[in-house]
Formats: C-alpha cells, sequence, structure tokens
C-alpha cells in the first residue's frame, strides 16, 4: 500500500527543483561576494575546496610558470613534453615556426586539456591561462639580466586518481622531465654562436654576449677525407665522452673533453669540427680571443655558452701570442704612474689555462673544447697537457684513401681506371684534400675531372724541390692521427 501511495516527482519538478537550487546558489554567492570580507571569502572558499576534497578520489597538482622571479623548470619540461602529444578531445593547438628555426612547432592552446597515458595509468593536463596587470619579470641571478613583460598567468593543472600519487611522483615527473630533453635535442636547429660587435649595453647592463645562424654545414664523418681506422677513433671518443657523465662525477672530473687538430691549412679541421656538431648534435661557439679582452670577460663568456656544446679556438698559435705578451706590453709602457686611458689590460696564458682546465672550466656540462692550430710546435707546454688538450689529431695532407672519399663526394664514383695514376702521383705530393677538391669541381664529367687533377699533380710535383720524408720523419711530425692521451684515465692511439 505504502509503495501504491509512493509518487515519483515528474521531469518538470525535478528541472524546476534544480533551476531553483542553482538560482539560491548563485544569489548567495554574489551575497557573500558582496558583503563578505575577503578573508572570510577565502576561509569559506578553503573550507569547502577541503570537503570537495575528502570526497574526490582526484588529485590535482599546480605547476606554475614562475617560482618566485625565477623560471620553473618543470613547466617548461612538461611545456615541450606535451608539444607532440595530440589527444582525441582536444579540439585546438597553437603551432608557430621561431625565429631561426626551421621546425615547426605545436603546443597547447590555453585552458585546452590533454589526456595522456603513462604506464596505463590517465593523467590530464590543462594549461590555465588567467590575465594579470602587467608586470616586468626578470631572473636577477642571472648576469645577464633577461626580462620579459607578463600580461597574463599559466599554469599547469595537472589531474590523476590519488592512489596513483607515488608514482606520479617517483616516476612520472622524472619521465616528463628526460622526454623532454630528447624532444628539444630532436627538434634542435644547430646554431653557430659568434661574439657580438657591441656586447654591453646602454646602461651598464648585460646582454646575451654571443648572436647566432643556423648552422648548415653538411659535413659529416662519411664525407670527410679522413682514415677510416681515424675516423672510427674520434666517433668512438665521442660516443664514449657523452654516456660517461657519472663516470666524471665519480672520478671528480669536469665533464668536459679538450680536442687539438693541427696540420697544414687546407687538410679539413673546420670539417672536421662541423663534423663532430652534427654527429653530436651539438651547438658551435667560435671563440675569437683576439676580440676580449681581460680575464674576467673571458670567464663570463664560458659560463654564457650553453651545455651540450662545442667551443672552438682557432688558430690558437697566432690568434693570441699567451707566454709573453704582457711582458712586451709593460715593456712598451714602462710609465709607473697609473694611466686610466693607457691601461693594459689583455688574457694572460694564467688566464686562459684556468678558463680551460681550471675551476671555471666545470660551469657546465657536457662540453667539448676544440683547438685548431697550423704549427703545434710553437704552443706553449702547459697547453697540450691531457686535461686541457686531451685527444691530438694530426691532418695531414691527402691521402689515397682520402682521395676515394672525395671522389665519391664530387663525382659520385667509387672505382675508376685512373685511380691508380691519381693514388700514385698523391704517395708522392704534398697536396691537400681542399686543393684536390677544388679540382674535382672544375669538371661534372669523371673522366675529364680525373684527368685535370693528374695534370695538377704532375705540375705540383714539378713544382716542388723538397726532399721526400723518410717514414721516420714522418711519423715525428705526428703521422698518428690521434697522439696518445689521458683523458678520463685512458690512453688513446690511431694509427693516421
Amino acid at each position: 500500500m505504502f509503495l501504491q501511495n509512493l509518487q515519483v516527482p515528474s521531469t518538470k519538478t525535478l528541472i524546476s527543483a534544480a533551476a531553483s537550487a542553482a538560482a539560491t546558489a548563485v544569489l548567495l554567492r554574489s551575497i557573500a561576494r558582496d558583503y563578505l570580507p575577503r578573508e572570510l571569502q577565502i576561509y569559506f572558499q578553503l573550507k569547502f575546496r577541503t570537503l570537495f576534497t575528502a570526497f574526490s578520489s582526484q588529485l590535482t597538482l599546480i605547476i606554475d610558470e614562475f617560482e618566485g622571479l625565477n623560471h620553473n623548470h618543470l613547466f617548461e619540461a612538461a611545456t615541450v613534453y606535451l608539444r607532440p602529444t595530440i589527444s582525441p578531445n582536444t579540439k585546438r593547438f597553437r603551432v608557430t615556426l621561431p625565429v631561426k628555426e626551421t621546425k615547426i612547432s605545436v603546443s597547447m592552446e590555453r585552458n585546452e586539456e590533454i589526456v595522456d597515458v603513462y604506464e596505463g595509468v590517465q593523467l590530464k593536463w590543462k594549461m590555465v591561462c588567467k590575465q594579470i596587470p602587467s608586470k616586468w619579470i626578470s631572473n636577477p641571478g642571472s648576469e645577464l639580466h633577461h626580462s620579459t613583460l607578463k600580461s597574463d598567468l599559466r599554469y599547469f593543472e595537472l589531474s590523476f586518481n590519488k592512489k596513483h600519487r607515488d608514482m606520479v611522483f617517483q616516476k612520472y615527473l622524472p619521465f616528463v622531465l628526460e622526454k623532454s630533453k630528447e624532444v628539444i635535442e630532436g627538434r634542435k636547429t644547430l646554431k653557430l654562436f659568434t661574439l657580438k660587435y657591441d656586447r654591453v649595453r646602454m646602461g651598464g647592463r648585460r646582454g646575451d654576449p654571443w648572436q647566432s645562424v643556423n648552422l648548415d654545414h653538411p659535413s659529416t664523418f662519411e664525407t670527410l677525407a679522413m682514415d677510416m681506422d681515424v675516423k672510427a677513433t674520434i666517433m668512438e671518443d665521442l660516443e664514449r665522452f657523452v654516456r660517461r657523465k657519472e663516470f666524471y662525477r665519480k672520478v671528480g672530473k669536469a665533464w668536459k673533453r679538450g680536442y687539438l687538430l693541427f696540420g697544414p691549412p687546407g687538410t679539413g679541421k673546420s670539417s672536421l669540427i662541423a663534423a663532430m656538431a652534427n654527429y653530436l648534435n651539438f651547438d658551435i661557439y667560435d671563440l675569437e680571443l683576439t676580440d676580449v679582452k681581460r680575464n674576467s670577460e673571458l670567464r663570463n663568456l664560458l659560463i654564457s655558452t650553453a651545455n651540450r656544446s662545442i667551443l672552438v679556438v682557432e688558430d690558437i698559435d697566432c690568434t693570441i701570442e699567451l707566454q709573453d705578451r704582457l711582458a712586451r706590453a709593460r715593456a712598451m709602457n714602462p710609465r709607473p704612474h697609473f694611466d686610466p686611458f693607457n691601461k693594459v689590460e689583455q688574457v694572460t696564458l694564467s688566464g686562459f689555462l684556468n678558463f680551460i682546465d681550471g675551476l671555471w672550466s666545470s660551469c657546465g656540462d657536457e662540453r667539448i673544447i676544440v683547438f685548431t692550430t697550423n704549427h703545434k710546435d710553437r704552443l706553449d707546454s702547459a697547453l697540450l697537457r691531457p686535461g686541457r688538450m686531451d685527444v691530438h689529431i694530426h691532418l695531414s695532407y691527402c691521402t689515397p684513401g682520402g682521395f676515394k672519399t672525395l671522389a665519391s663526394n664530387y663525382l659520385g664514383i667509387t672505382e675508376h681506371s685512373l685511380f691508380s695514376d691519381v693514388e700514385k702521383l698523391i704517395e708522392t705530393s704534398k697536396v691537400t684534400p681542399a686543393e684536390i677538391g677544388e679540382e674535382l669541381l672544375k669538371s661534372e664529367e669523371p673522366e675529364v675531372a680525373l684527368k685535370d687533377l693528374i695534370e695538377f699533380l704532375e705540375r705540383k710535383n714539378g713544382e716542388s724541390n723538397e726532399p721526400k720524408a723518410t717514414k721516420k720523419e714522418q711519423g715525428a711530425s705526428g703521422d698518428d692521427g690521434v697522439q696518445e692521451a689521458e683523458g678520463s684515465g685512458e690512453s688513446e692511439t690511431a694509427k693516421g
């Protein structure tokens, strides 16, 4: 009888009751906002949020864009990590082509959501963006004083079931950090950095001392006209270096590697540097030491270079005469009194050594320093020891093996009846790979190009009056492709 008398409310009644409740909630919220003090509003909001959280199985992490005045690295990592992620329920994306980049960048649009799945667990990301009064955000801890104008407040909301909290903190967030590094490397456009002419801004504030262009050099280890064993040894050394972060930390060494490339002009030193950069996906910083006025400036330039980069100091023997430059300057200016308009400030040998092997050299990780010279014998012995120039690579005149690589690059051939004639002449000639490459450029017909090359080599031999070097002399001049060096506690030798 009771069940018969029980009447189910009609749909119209339910809708009316819901609408009435919603209107009441809006009215109460309006009254609270207009008449309750701000502190009391915040108190009730916190209590309501605590009550809601107690009955909810969801946990939400807030990842702000800034931590105080500094950038939040986790926010930046999440931004990079989510760029290649496309969720089926996401309808809007932001697509850009950054300045000096070659790859299109896809990122989340503001207030959009992306669902990620990690080890079978669903994690919901939401980019929240709120308008705020415009203000300048700078990094006071940086000597470069980078700043930007902010007119919105951005943060990520990462929501998931609270039972997966430990997994998110211990595994997922470290995974996001690691994957973001891989994404950055994968979409990275290699850059060649050089010093700016005016490196100090108005008012004494320091700006970025480097300017960059895209590094489009096509050189690779496959196209280098070098002995195959030498190339293999260099690649093995590079691979061993980049994977041994923990080893360097364990033995107490800065994670860096020094290379000295020496040999006559035109033997491929610049091409080898470009091949190393392309092989490792490292940017190149070209440091012209004659533009550096003092040791302190040299230190500032070092700490402003990025990790995973190659710092190049070319023609170290003639770019700067470190040994006695200050002594000559003082001899030319013997006046004992201080003259601010005639002050001599230079990079000293001790300052330069501290730059490549002292405390300042540890200001960064995974860096390679490459020195080049045409005259190794002119270098101070203090520069040559392991820890400063760990690997010595002699780039000599072209060999028969190097010629075959050049013929493949320029003419697209690996065998020809004239190869034997060319190789015999190369063995008795002091000719650089650059000279042979220039000759092979003159004709696209292999037969014509090789005959012209033979004539060039014959003229070269006829003009040369120098006696042939014996094998002993060749070995003394550095015929080893990589000299024995104690780098990371190891010795390496490869024949060129």
